[in-house]
């Protein structure tokens, strides 16, 4: 079997691939596409696994800037290169850019309207929910790894409901679970 014939070659995509991908997953929701990124990447194209995505959603809430973004640079780069980096999220933001700039000339017009105030709450609502879907995905794909269990636990008490700063709580998590492989690296 030639090296071009590998399941991992197959399944690489090219810039076209990347940049339709990005955007049908750009264009797909309002207020949140990570989870829309998340089915995409996962389980549809599978070109990561659970637990990819989730390492690479940890490294990109660690950065600055919208995650789904930083997380469409870091697959472009890993895929094609800095041409993919750049496609990417291009893709990502091109087509909601377009959208947004039309909504924004008719909410102008109508967004005072009732009606037009509650399909706004409805749509917040919708969001809400597929973010808890996609937390309920992510931690399935980690029951495997219960040793982290408790920093998701400390991390939502923390932010959520201790409401303490979240760079704080990412550099302590950072330190922890850091820690806690490094500990278990040394045992193996």
């Amino acid at each position: 079997m030639s090296a071009a014939a590998t399941p991992e070659s197959q399944n690489r995509p090219d810039l076209r691939a990347l940049f339709l991908a990005f955007s049908s997953v750009g264009l797909s929701g309002f207020g949140g596409v990570l989870p829309f990124a998340r089915r995409m990447l996962v389980e549809e194209r599978k070109w990561l696994t659970a637990e990819e995505f989730n390492a690479l959603l940890g490294l990109c809430q660690f950065l600055p800037g919208p995650n789904v973004v930083n997380l469409a640079v870091v697959v472009g780069k890993r895929y094609q290169g800095a041409l993919g980096a750049i496609v990417a999220p291009v893709g990502l933001l091109s087509g909601p850019m377009l959208v947004v700039f039309g909504l924004a000339m008719l909410y102008e017009r109508y967004g005072s309207l009732p009606v037009v105030q509650d399909m706004l709450r409805g749509i917040a609502a919708v969001g809400c929910g597929l973010l808890f879907a996609m937390a309920w995905r992510m931690g399935l794909a980690i029951k495997s790894k219960a040793a982290f269990l408790p920093f998701a636990v400390l991390v939502v008490a923390a932010i959520a409901w201790l409401r303490w700063p979240m760079p704080w709580v990412m550099l302590a998590g950072l330190a922890l679970s850091g820690g806690l492989a490094y500990v278990r690296l040394g045992r193996s």
